[in-house]
C-alpha cells in the first residue's frame, strides 16, 4: 500500500513538472486535470488510513487485547 502510494504521489509531482500541458486541460470550467489529480491525493490518504485502521480493529487489536490480560493476570 505505501509504495503504490509513494508510486501515485510521485507521479502527480512529476506531471506537475513536466507533463503541464495535460495538467491544464479543463474539465469542468475552471477546474483542471491537476487540481482534481490534487484532490485526489486526498482522497487517497484518507482511503488509505481508513483501511489501515479497520484492519488494526480487525486483526492486532485483538492480539494486543489478548496479551494485555495475559500480561496484567500474571501481575496479580
Amino acid at each position: 500500500m505505501t509504495a503504490a502510494f509513494l508510486v501515485w504521489y510521485l507521479l502527480y509531482v512529476v506531471m506537475s513538472g513536466w507533463a503541464r500541458d495535460f495538467m491544464a486541460i479543463k474539465l469542468l470550467g475552471e477546474i483542471n486535470v491537476g487540481l482534481i489529480f490534487g484532490l485526489l491525493q486526498f482522497v487517497t490518504t484518507f482511503g488509505i488510513a481508513w483501511a489501515y485502521s479497520r484492519h488494526m480493529e480487525k486483526v492486532l487489536d485483538p492480539i494486543s487485547d489478548k496479551l494485555r490480560h495475559e500480561v496484567e493476570e500474571k501481575a496479580k
